[in-house]
């Protein structure tokens, strides 16, 4: 595809971006919204679910398309996903219970895989490894954007409008970008007698879900050490072993495993897995700084974040262009795990009563870390494989990514929890004031840090309160408000830790040149040759 007229090219990336935009806004736009949807339909028990479903179908189907894209080709998958996307969003905006929410939102997880997996696919058809950088950069671009309008929106939708047009309202955006695909996107031939690993795929799919829910629900539904989370994690070990010998005698395996022989393919993904832990759990915990700790509204929360956001965009374009222009590649990666790793630092010395604008500078500083790394990680693993696997090169650094953001996500709250309840219970006595046994019951809801994230609730709980009660329940906000400002700086030095981690790993990778070429017969891998070695 790559021969293609330029102008092709850049309307079929317009499509593609479009399709992207598409999926990731109705990724965020449910979170500020959902609040507001379960007080409607009901089910505030299942509410997290509405977000792992989603995460769990969406990983599985990125690594599995990648495979099979590589097969049928691109184009069938992509409009396949955006189909199933369209379809789960407008069944969503019908939902009448939380359930049909839930299960919606998982059909709208499989398009979403088969969108992201397939759109980052294309820049690897469409163009060479030397002109991949400015196209990755503008995604991740496009990703980031949808990051910042999707929650603001989502807000305003449900303040001044029926709920529903939250699911509703991005269609068009759908209909234009599949009917571009359809015209524009060149078809591509099935390879013949290529066999579907089923039995691979599946043990892949136990694997990833009983990973992902052991993380997700560790340390929130579940003790770590809980039957249910050791059950969980001991599926998950059980199959990647089988998944293992399945894959070293399947003919054509889903995740072929001589590509971890590759160092570059190997190191992109860990580090690609280590930045996810680190950029997810700072993108996860600033809103408990900024609404828990000095009480301020979701809104400002959300124009916080958004500053990061617009960083990250700008920094990820900026150096996409530039690993274009240069054909370098490892010194952008080392110097965006820097300036990450140097803003997580900073925010690790904030206090109660730091400036937003402090706050604003140093996220700023993470933002362009994040936004540097964005565009590198794909176009490593892309250039050191043969085109014949870009798909499940591709897939592979997503779900890689994707791990890592659940698992940091966590690893971080486990680390923020238990830091919290260390600190109350050392001002236990000193500074928290003994309640009298009608305020009991209060004071024991309000140790948990959800509660300082919404100031409303804090003030309804504060007006029921006796006049006497109110200098306890204020001194007991402030120490709840100090130990967790302590819980957060943990966090960022955590996520520091995990990042320096990162730069660490990508020391070891190696700078090849960028291909100029998408002929497999240039490539410097001798990916055939492998093959017929692990075949042996």
């Amino acid at each position: 595809m790559y021969h293609l007229e330029h102008k092709q090219k850049v309307m079929i990336m317009v499509a593609i971006m479009s399709a992207m935009f598409f999926a990731a806004v109705n990724m965020t736009i449910v979170g500020t919204a959902l609040p507001k949807i379960v007080s409607t339909i009901g089910g505030m028990e299942y509410f997290d679910w509405v977000f792992t479903v989603y995460m769990l179908t969406s990983t599985i189907t990125a690594m599995l398309v990648g495979k099979l894209s590589d097969i049928y080709g691109r184009k069938i998958f992509i409009l396949i996903g955006i189909g199933i996307f369209m379809l789960g969003a407008f069944l969503s905006g019908t939902s009448n219970d939380i359930i049909q929410l839930i299960l919606y939102r998982g059909l709208q997880g499989f398009g979403g895989g088969m969108i992201m997996s397939s759109a980052f696919t294309t820049v690897g058809d469409l163009f060479t490894p030397r002109e991949r950088g400015k196209w990755q950069g503008l995604l991740g671009g496009v990703f980031g954007l949808s990051s910042l309008f999707g929650p603001t929106l989502g807000g305003y939708i449900v303040d001044n409008f029926d709920w529903h047009w939250i699911f509703w309202v991005f269609l068009p955006i759908g209909f234009f970008a599949f009917a571009l695909i359809l015209r524009l996107y060149p078809s591509q031939k099935a390879k013949e007698k290529e066999p579907i690993d089923f039995l691979g795929s599946i043990t892949l799919t136990i694997a990833i879900i009983s990973l992902l829910l052991g993380f997700t629900w560790a340390g929130d539904k579940y003790a770590w050490l809980s039957l249910e989370i050791i059950g969980l994690f001991s599926v998950t070990i059980f199959s990647i072993i089988g998944f293992i010998f399945i894959e070293l005698k399947a003919k054509s395996p889903v995740l072929p495993l001589f590509l971890f022989k590759n160092s570059v393919f190997s190191v992109s993904n860990i580090a690609g897995m280590l930045l996810g832990m680190g950029m997810f759990g700072t993108i996860m915990y600033v809103p408990f700084y900024v609404q828990g700790v000095q009480g301020e509204s979701a809104t400002v929360s959300g124009l916080v974040e958004m500053v990061m956001t617009v960083s990250m965009v700008t920094s990820s374009i900026i150096v996409g262009n530039l690993i274009t222009k240069t054909g370098k590649y490892k010194i952008f990666a080392l110097l965006g795990l820097v300036i990450m790793a140097i803003g997580l630092i900073l925010n690790s010395t904030l206090e109660v009563d730091s400036s937003l604008t402090r706050l604003i500078l140093q996220l700023i500083v993470v933002g362009i870390g994040i936004g540097v790394n964005m565009p590198v990680f794909n176009i490593t693993v892309q250039n050191a494989v043969s085109h014949k696997y870009l798909g499940v090169a591709t897939a592979s650094m997503q779900t890689f990514r994707q791990i890592g953001g659940t698992v940091g996500v966590a690893l971080l709250g486990s680390v923020m929890g238990n830091k919290m309840m260390n600190e109350l219970a050392d001002n236990q006595g000193e500074n928290i004031p003994t309640p009298p046994p009608e305020m009991a019951e209060t004071m024991e809801k309000l140790q948990n840090p959800q509660i300082l994230m919404d100031t409303e609730q804090l003030e309804a709980i504060r007006a029921d309160l006796p006049p006497d009660m109110l200098q306890v329940f204020d001194q007991f906000i402030n120490v709840l408000k100090e130990a967790l400002n302590t819980s957060l700086t943990v966090v960022f030095l955590v996520s520091a830790g995990i990042i320096t981690l990162a730069f660490i790993v990508t020391l070891f990778l190696k700078e090849i040149p960028l291909r100029t070429t998408n002929d497999n017969e240039e490539e410097p891998n001798k990916e055939k040759e492998k093959v017929q070695s692990v075949s042996h």
